[in-house]
């Protein structure tokens, strides 16, 4: 292969309709020839979080649009794609339906291959995309739906190191700010008011902080912060910034125990690996507070520490697109067209569910 593989991706797996196209280069580099993405905040910020039936109805509205422009964009026809990729889970299944369909049709009317993609692949290979990461690292995936360490051994090839045995990092913050009457995404909210706030006043649980498992928890968390607002109520402006800054210090320390020992087990299990590395992904993996923790934390333990650009961690089509190259690249079959969407989607399909699992994205 000579010459660069260029694909077409698309996301609609939540509240961004999102198309992208993406060049992989022979030697494994790769370049973005176009990222267009629309956000769908305005619409369901009046209902304090994701109505699945009008972020469908949005992506329907919005697709074919946003294809047209990343091609326009990039300067290139569809018919120079190499193939099309789309997030075919995990996600709201309504969503999925309107991006997976869009890029089988694309696929049937000009023979081209399909890559039906796994959302969180396309988190776990954006370093790739970015700083040309080598095999294996290790992973920390944080958004609304999911908290999880992961260990990336290679295209395809993931273990489930850890993950949330209640709620997703991003929904504790979006409840969090909720709770507190802040505006919705909560996790923006949050970090802003924690700027102003007092870290050491309100003395929070650290879930799971000093066992062995590396796991998380951050249910409990929750409930002691609805316990102090509702102890202090009615809240005052400063009573809420200490209580997100408190809340976020707590969440740091959490994950700088968490991280800090998979790290080390990373160290245990990969001596060979003269210059590991540390990804975080998502966008809970925005806060800047939790972004300086991992990477004072990844150089204290000798780790590079790799976070893509913030555009990159939150939904994006660029990932997608990237994710079907590397599937491509590395030799994996496509995609039939009656593949069919999943709302649950395991990254790593050997992990099992945790005692006391009960929500999707602690599994997907």
């Amino acid at each position: 292969m000579s010459q660069p593989l260029i694909l077409l991706g698309i996301e609609t797996s939540c509240d961004e309709t999102a198309a992208a196209v993406v060049a992989r280069d022979p030697d494994g580099r790769g370049t973005i020839l176009a990222d267009v993405v629309l956000s769908q905040l305005d619409a369901h910020s009046a209902y304090g979080g994701v109505v699945p039936e009008i972020a469908a109805r949005a992506h329907v509205d919005a697709l074919d649009h946003l294809v047209s422009e990343a091609l326009a964009r990039a300067g290139l026809p569809l018919a120079r794609m190499d193939a099309i990729a789309a997030t075919s889970g995990p996600g709201l299944i309504g969503g999925l339906l309107v991006g997976l369909m869009t890029a089988k049709a694309m696929a049937l009317a000009t023979g081209k291959p399909l890559y039906a993609v796994n959302h969180l692949e396309g988190h776990a290979l954006t370093a790739r995309l970015t700083d040309g990461l080598a095999f294996p690292y290790l992973m920390l995936l944080v958004s609304g739906g999911h908290t999880q360490l992961i260990l990336v051994r290679g295209v395809g090839r993931y273990e489930r190191w850890g993950t949330t045995i209640d709620d997703a990092l991003g929904e504790a913050f979006d409840k969090t700010a909720k709770l507190l009457g802040l505006p919705y995404p909560g996790g923006p909210a949050v970090e802003r008011a924690a700027a102003k706030g007092d870290p050491d006043r309100f003395a929070f649980p650290r879930p799971l902080v000093g066992e062995a498992r590396l796991d998380f928890s951050f249910s409990g968390l929750k409930t002691a912060v609805r316990q102090a607002a509702h102890g202090i109520a009615p809240v005052t402006d400063r009573d809420i910034a200490d209580i997100c800054a408190s809340f976020q210090k707590a969440v740091s320390r959490t994950l700088k125990d968490r991280v800090g020992r998979g790290l080390d087990r990373f160290r245990r299990e990969f001596p060979a690996v003269a210059a590991p590395a540390l990804v975080t992904a998502g966008g809970v993996a925005a806060n800047r507070t939790l972004r300086d923790t991992l990477e004072q934390l990844s150089a204290a333990k000798g780790f590079r520490f790799v976070a893509p650009p913030l555009s990159l961690c939150t939904d994006n089509g660029a990932m997608i697109a990237w994710a079907g190259a590397e599937r491509m690249a590395a030799g994996l079959a496509a995609d039939p067209l009656d593949v069919a969407p999943r709302s649950r989607w395991p990254l790593d399909a050997e992990a099992k569910p945790l005692t006391g699992f009960g929500r999707r994205g602690a599994k997907a």
